[in-house]
């Protein structure tokens, strides 16, 4: 997954169910482009696609694009190699989305909280 000093330089999840490509685009900053090329090579990656073929990404999507993101531009992996990698730690990286969405969930309840206080 991300290293937390990746974690920071990249923008926060919002609390929504779906994204456009445009947001992914941005909250992982990686051009829309090369986000169509990683759902062909990496079959982790299946965003929902509406009207118009359109593709809605849900936020494990976003997850999967961060670590993919991470593995070949931070670590160094080549496209066979990040797959390779991704496809061997699958369980291992689950608990790691988890720990993860946990986390951020934790971090909206808590602004929720602070908002019913008032």
């Amino acid at each position: 997954m991300l290293e937390p000093s990746h974690n920071d330089e990249l923008p926060a999840i919002p609390g929504k169910r779906y994204f456009t490509i445009g947001e992914v685009s941005e909250l992982c900053a990686v051009k829309p482009h090369v986000l169509r090329y990683w759902e062909q090579e990496f079959t982790q990656l299946n965003p929902v696609k509406r009207r118009g073929n359109r593709r809605y990404y849900q936020r494990q999507d976003v997850l999967m694009i961060r670590q993919i993101r991470a593995l070949l531009y931070d670590q160094g992996f080549t496209i066979g190699g990040a797959r390779q990698r991704l496809s061997g730690d699958e369980a291992k990286d689950d608990n790691t989305q988890y720990k993860q969405l946990i986390k951020q969930m934790i971090a909206e309840l808590e602004d929720v909280l602070l908002v019913l206080k008032k």
